[in-house]
């Protein structure tokens, strides 16, 4: 079951956590199981930096004490999900909509663990949608600029605005997110750099080079992979 593997994942990335740490702490259904394993070591002098206003909402509620990137600019370790890990424990990342937040965190962190369920592996990251942040003025242009790099990379269906029943999902930040289905993504490399250099795009959910160990949950414990 899922929930278990996530529920294992997460508490054995809590053990990798040492008293007196600066703590990156994700976003999503599996990172919250580590903030509550986190939580229940009761370590001394933690400082825990959330990438969500969901995440701190846990944290503070599990009485972790929180920080932010402006008081604690460096991190000694973050600890989150993915909705992907593909070969060199390259991740894609935003199905919770906190990806530019996360990725901020992870590029401030010493080092960086990403927990999954064992689903989550894939020899091919794009089976699940791209995730790609967009400030909202002008945003149909830049879905527009969006579909031409899509397209130069053999990805022919356009991304799609994501919406919720209240409408367009917004980030912690304001902005929106399109959804790019990608299928297969052959170079993650040159398609994040050509996400990158749209103007409107403020992130997008390739995590490449970020991650040190995967910590992935299993019916009967964990297993780890690194780059």
């Amino acid at each position: 079951m899922s929930d278990l593997q996530k529920k294992n994942a997460g508490e054995a990335a809590a053990q990798h956590v040492e008293p007196g740490m600066v703590v990156g702490l994700g976003t999503g259904s599996t990172a919250a199981w580590f903030v509550k394993a986190l939580a229940a070591r009761n370590l001394s002098g933690l400082r825990c930096v959330p990438t969500s206003e969901k995440t701190a909402d846990l944290a503070r509620e599990l009485g972790l004490t929180l920080s932010t990137l402006e008081d604690t600019p460096r991190i000694d370790l973050t600890v989150d999900g993915a909705d992907e890990v593909g070969p060199g424990l390259a991740l894609i990342k935003g199905g919770g909509a906190a990806l530019l937040r996360e990725k901020l965190v992870w590029e401030a962190s010493s080092r960086c663990i990403v927990i999954a369920d064992a689903a989550k592996v894939v020899p091919v990251l794009g089976t699940f949608p791209l995730p790609i942040e967009v400030v909202a003025f002008g945003h149909k242009t830049t879905a527009n600029r969006i579909a031409d790099v899509l397209v130069d990379h053999e990805i022919h269906a356009p991304a799609r605005v994501r919406q919720a029943d209240r409408g367009l999902v917004r980030t912690d930040g304001g902005n929106l997110i399109y959804d790019a289905a990608c299928k297969a993504i052959h170079d993650p490399v040159r398609l994040a750099d050509d996400l990158k250099l749209i103007t409107g795009v403020v992130e997008h959910g390739l995590f490449l080079d970020l991650a040190d160990l995967a910590i992935i949950g299993t019916d009967k414990g964990v297993d780890t992979l690194l780059p």
